[in-house]
């Protein structure tokens, strides 16, 4: 049986008294935590949850969530963690699209819930304690559902390069082999705390490496909301060992005023990732955080994350790099037409392997398109370099990065283009000291009319999530084309890097 809640019964069962998971003011042992998710399987059930229906979750981080992550393995049910920052009419397609059956959400965050689902409500009690989501205490216990390695466990939608997410579909040997890859490349054990201040909804806090650290009898210290110096407190309170964060929360503690009152001397290493990490912001960590290393890394989504990672003691001479693939990742750079091209060619980021999406949910199309036979193509340009370091050098897919997440510019661009001033636009993402990348609106207006960053913001609200929503606002005369009329991104970007955005 493959589950990815069989490894936290297995300690339960093992070592009860080990502690799993700790939360605000909770610390939950292996034992309490399998009870947990015994009853919130239970519940699922309760409300017509049954084997490969599709249970999403619209959740900041909590105790409940993981909690109900682990009971919709349980039942054997699909998981589909929904970004909590996405508006109501992007988690109405979502729902819609992968047929959601039960939508389990915070109270908070009403006003992204679509009407037509089902929803189960989480208050504020409940976020740290799920068994509180239900008064009675006689539901029906559930045996776990003996899950085989091709069933489905997740779907994840995440921004392409048309104007609707897809979704990434996930097998229960998509997440064990990436699982046992996190554990063989960190060198995960019993002993280690990895830091969870990231999304749950995110590949980066869920899986790189996330849950792997329940497989082998760790335990993960859970922030519902980021906050630095809250985090630099944790590490040092609590000996955490380890821990990923997007590049925007890495600055935030680089540059908190009381970032030397730590001791965090216990924190061994730090996986980076969701855009290039810049060599000076690599320098700076390494400055703070002494006995530790930068863990520069490279995934997908589709990959369930985590494909390179750069390799210990070869952060100075590789740094620039994302490191070597895992065990069971192979990468090639390749051209157009799928042919590998040597070390220091550039082309194409490609993978496959048994941590590799099998495609798209309810879309052939978009799968077809994204393999070159098994190797899935990530629509990165980077080389190889003689040793099989990767080094990244663009994106082929028009994507924007900020904060870690990553934004389509056709979705921006769909929404901008229903404004009545609009006759062209162009969305793409300007360098940013804290974001990384700023999203970033260049216009062209019909003629007699005018725009505002306000106006265009205002309109945005409620059909974008906030993060995709335009910072900032360009007004240009005209767009860069080539010859067949494709706007040339790259052009503009390095055009706007020049001068500064206004309002």
């Amino acid at each position: 049986m493959v589950s990815v809640s069989a490894s936290v019964a297995w300690w339960a069962r093992t070592e009860p008294g080990r502690l799993a998971l700790i939360y605000g003011d909770q610390r939950l042992s292996y034992s309490q935590l399998q009870a947990r998710v015994e009853r919130a399987a239970a519940l699922l059930v309760a409300h017509g949850v049954g084997v490969g229906d599709v249970v999403a979750l619209l959740m900041k981080n909590s105790a409940a969530f993981l909690e109900l992550s682990l009971a919709v393995s349980h039942i054997g049910a699909v998981f589909l963690p929904v970004n909590y920052r996405l508006g109501k009419d992007e988690v109405d397609y979502i729902a819609g699209h992968a047929g959601v059956r039960l939508l389990i959400a915070d109270e908070e965050l009403r006003a992204s819930v679509p009407d037509r689902v089902q929803t189960l409500w989480v208050g504020q009690e409940a976020q740290g304690d799920s068994r509180l989501l239900s008064s009675s205490e006689a539901l029906s216990p559930q045996a776990p559902h003996a899950s085989s390695p091709d069933h489905l466990y997740r779907l994840m939608y995440t921004s392409g390069t048309t104007d609707r997410p897809k979704g990434v579909t996930h097998t229960y040997g998509n997440m064990a082999w990436k699982c046992l890859d996190h554990i063989a490349a960190l060198g995960l054990t019993k002993s280690d705390k990895l830091l969870v201040v990231g999304p749950l909804y995110h590949v980066g806090a869920y899986d790189l490496p996330g849950v792997a650290v329940w497989m082998v009898g760790g335990a993960l210290v859970v922030e519902r909301d980021f906050d630095a110096g809250r985090a630099l407190s944790l590490i040092a309170t609590e000996r955490i060992t380890g821990g990923w964060m997007a590049p925007v929360m890495l600055n935030r503690c680089l540059s908190d005023a009381g970032r030397t009152h730590h001791d965090l001397s216990s924190f061994k290493w730090l996986v980076g990732g969701g855009e290039r990490t810049p060599e000076e912001r690599i320098r700076e960590f390494s400055g703070l955080f002494t006995n530790a290393r930068y863990v520069d890394a490279y995934g997908l989504t589709e990959t369930c994350s985590g494909d390179t990672m750069m390799e210990t003691g070869r952060e100075t001479d590789k740094i620039g790099s994302t490191g070597r693939a895992l065990p069971h990742v192979q990468l090639a750079i390749m051209d157009d037409q799928g042919r590998i091209l040597q070390a220091g060619e550039q082309g194409e980021v490609c993978l496959r392997g048994p941590k590799v999406t099998q495609g798209y949910w309810r879309d052939e199309a978009k799968t077809a398109a994204s393999f070159f036979g098994n190797w899935f193509r990530s629509g990165d340009v980077g080389y190889v370099d003689s040793e099989g370091f990767l080094y990244l050098t663009d994106r082929k897919k028009d994507m924007i990065i900020s904060g870690g997440e990553n934004i389509a510019s056709s979705e921006v661009e769909r929404v901008v283009y229903e404004l009545p001033q609009v006759a062209e636009v162009a969305a793409i993402g300007l360098p940013d000291a804290q974001w990384g990348e700023c999203v970033t609106a260049a216009v062209v207006l019909k003629p007699g009319q005018t725009l505002t960053l306000e106006q265009l913001r205002g309109y945005c609200s409620g059909k974008l999530g906030g993060f995709k929503t335009p910072k900032k606002l360009v007004i240009c005369d005209s767009l860069p084309r080539n010859p067949s009329g494709k706007v040339l991104k790259r052009e503009l970007r390095a055009q706007l890097a020049k001068v500064e955005p206004k309002p």
